[in-house]
């Protein structure tokens, strides 16, 4: 927990400082510290993007990070203490309750940052894609190498920003950093909420009753957890400004729709929210369209780049053909079974049974599935039906009904794509507590309950050893992951597959394979290249395809050698 804190107080001290020169790049000018700090984390994430298309996200990475932090403290320091003034000022108005609810949260989610990583794809690519990323940068072909490498979200390219891999090892934990930037904002909302009663104010305010849900991401960088929060600073802010849109806000939400794009591109619902504010707006925004115009063309180019290098294609998993055909480009047959096996995954079927079920079965199938997935998924329909009556009720169609839009159409794309419940979770929280907003209103006691009871909780599934086989069938998410007293000061490895790694060669492939084979993805923590000889020879007897180095050194990147052909 304590080594923790100190890089957060680090992270916190950058993001600031670079969130302050965005926001003003982007003419938005209100001095809050948490909005200001998710500007730095999208900064940072382009940056080191930047970077690691040339090199290593390394210590001299690091220095050249430190280096323009001096710079902008230096040139900005008034600014700067006006959002630390501010933040304190905001803190200050707390009242007794939110104070403390606030501290008893942050213990926690430190507390849970340094215990065991719950998350399965930890061990699969986590670890795994921002280890490449400390050590080489963006790598050509890697996904050859493994797939799930080929996803490289932005998150975790902020991750490798702040694992300072070149002082500790451990460090993985910026996940519960965002979910700390969330969570702080949520409660200085509810203190407004209790002057005002806006109820845009009680929705945000009252994210904390799903802080057990939440912290099951954030003991790994998992790219959900920061979705789930942007899409309520998006929401918020959008609502609160509807009706007084300037330029820097929607600059403001076109950045934090870009950098959700970047995390988890499933989230292409949500251009939908700056395209229609632009149309709205056309007159007066057209001649003040540069500078994010110049974010967007950014973001877009690094976007295609990072995929073309690391998979030889602009879009993945997409199989989309370029003019020219890289030699490092991940096979189609690798492609196609990946794909066909995410939609399956979402229903939990095989694909002979998704190619015999039409689209009203495989939606009944959707609805009826067990434990958490089903009960998700009955939620999703419950609030498409709900959510437009109490829309009606408070006379605010354009506002809340824009949001409802794009829920609709976002869950239709993940309805033939990938129907995972946490892939569209953003809108059941936000939507969830816009009805729980409706019903407590004013109802500041049972509000206060329902903090304490999701206090305490969070603290109970945090100390005690419980059984999730009630709410999951994947016989590694059964057990949650507890915190341990050595934990205060040093966090747990970050991996949970504590297991050896034996060396194994595949043509001019020299490659590490964890002994104790979890599962067929596994990889944890391994030595550099690391992938499961389980996954290697399933590719190699099936497809007839093995990964092998493009020369000697690993930084000159992989590609698909198919050995049925002489």
């Amino acid at each position: 927990m304590f080594l923790i804190a100190l890089s957060f107080i680090y992270i916190i001290f950058t993001c600031i400082n670079f969130g302050l020169v965005y926001s003003r790049f982007i003419k938005y000018h209100p001095s809050d510290l948490i909005v200001n700090s998710l500007l730095g984390l999208f900064s940072i994430t382009i940056i080191t993007s930047i970077w690691a298309l040339f090199g290593r996200i390394h210590i001299e990475f690091h220095l050249f990070i430190l280096f323009l932090n001096c710079l902008i403290f230096y040139f900005f320091q008034k600014e700067i203490k006006a959002n630390y003034i501010e933040f304190i000022k905001s803190f200050k108005n707390l009242n007794r309750f939110l104070k403390s609810f606030l501290l008893f949260s942050m213990l926690l989610i430190l507390a849970q940052a340094a215990s065991i990583p719950y998350i399965l794809d930890n061990e699969s690519y986590y670890i795994q894609t921002i280890k490449w990323l400390n050590n080489y940068g963006f790598v050509e072909g890697l996904a050859n190498l493994h797939l799930f490498l080929g996803q490289q979200s932005g998150w975790h390219i902020t991750q490798s920003a702040f694992s300072f891999s070149f002082l500790y090892n451990e460090f993985n934990d910026l996940s519960a950093f965002c979910l700390l930037l969330g969570i702080t904002y949520s409660v200085f909302r509810l203190q407004d909420y209790l002057t005002t009663k806006d109820s845009n104010q009680l929705i945000f305010g009252l994210l904390p009753l799903f802080l057990v849900l939440l912290f099951q991401f954030i003991s790994a960088p998992s790219p959900d957890l920061p979705i789930y929060i942007l899409t309520f600073f998006l929401f918020y802010i959008f609502l609160e400004h509807y009706n007084k849109m300037t330029i820097g806000v929607f600059n403001l939400l076109t950045t934090f729709v870009l950098f959700m794009l970047y995390i988890k591109n499933t989230n292409i619902a949500l251009i939908i929210l700056p395209l229609l504010l632009f149309i709205k707006h056309f007159k007066d925004f057209v001649p003040k369209l540069f500078r994010i115009s110049s974010i967007a063309f950014l973001v877009l180019a690094l976007f295609l780049l990072k995929n073309i290098i690391i998979t030889g294609t602009p879009v993945f998993p997409m199989t989309t053909s370029l003019i020219y055909s890289f030699d490092h480009v991940v096979p189609e047959k690798i492609v196609s079974m990946y794909y066909e096996e995410l939609k399956t995954y979402g229903f939990y079927i095989t694909a002979e049974e998704y190619k015999s079920m039409n689209a009203y079965q495989l939606f009944v199938r959707w609805l009826s599935m067990p434990k958490l997935n089903g009960l998700f998924n009955k939620i999703s329909i419950i609030l498409l039906v709900v959510c437009p009556f109490l829309i009606l009720r408070m006379k605010r169609l354009r506002n809340y009904g824009i949001l409802y839009l794009i829920m609709v159409i976002h869950l239709m794309i993940l309805l033939v794509t990938s129907p995972q419940y946490r892939f569209h979770l953003n809108f059941v929280l936000f939507f969830s507590l816009f009805c729980l907003a409706i019903a407590f209103h004013e109802k500041i006691k049972i509000i206060y309950f329902g903090l304490i009871a999701s206090g305490l909780v969070t603290l109970l599934v945090l100390i005690v050893p419980l059984d999730f086989n009630a709410f999951s069938s994947n016989k590694f998410l059964l057990k949650n992951s507890t915190f341990n007293i050595e934990n205060i000061i040093i966090p747990h490895p970050k991996t949970k597959l504590m297991t050896e790694y034996e060396t194994h060669t595949l043509g001019n492939l020299t490659y590490h394979s964890p002994i104790k084979n979890e599962f067929f993805w596994a990889s944890g923590d391994g030595p550099l290249p690391c992938v499961n000889k389980v996954q290697l020879d399933y590719y190699e007897y099936w497809l007839h395809l093995i990964p092998q180095m493009q020369t000697a050194d690993l930084k000159d990147g992989f590609y698909a050698k198919d050995i049925s052909k002489p």
